[in-house]
């Protein structure tokens, strides 16, 4: 079974703050992740950090080729290192 994205769960606005991530959700809720679970993330310059695409299904960043899922955030998942090569 698949679950979607419901248009209150869409990111609005993200922020880098102590060290954790910050997602604004469209109906006010923020999410909130330890950085360190996005070694990605973690290692990038400011400039690649603010170049940030926010979609109804999450957030990307197109320079560190980093892609965020809200249904994810939301669930707590923390993030594999391992990438799937197709």
């Amino acid at each position: 079974m698949t679950t979607l994205p419901r248009p209150e769960d869409r990111p609005v606005e993200i922020a880098i703050i102590d060290e954790m991530l910050r997602v604004t959700l469209a109906d006010g809720r923020q999410i909130a992740t330890p950085l360190s679970w996005y070694p990605r993330l973690a290692a990038a310059q400011p400039e690649a950090l603010n170049r940030v695409e926010l979609g109804l299904t999450g957030i990307h960043w197109t320079d560190i080729d980093e892609d965020l899922s809200v249904i994810g955030m939301l669930r707590g998942v923390k993030p594999s290192l391992a990438r799937k090569t197709v």
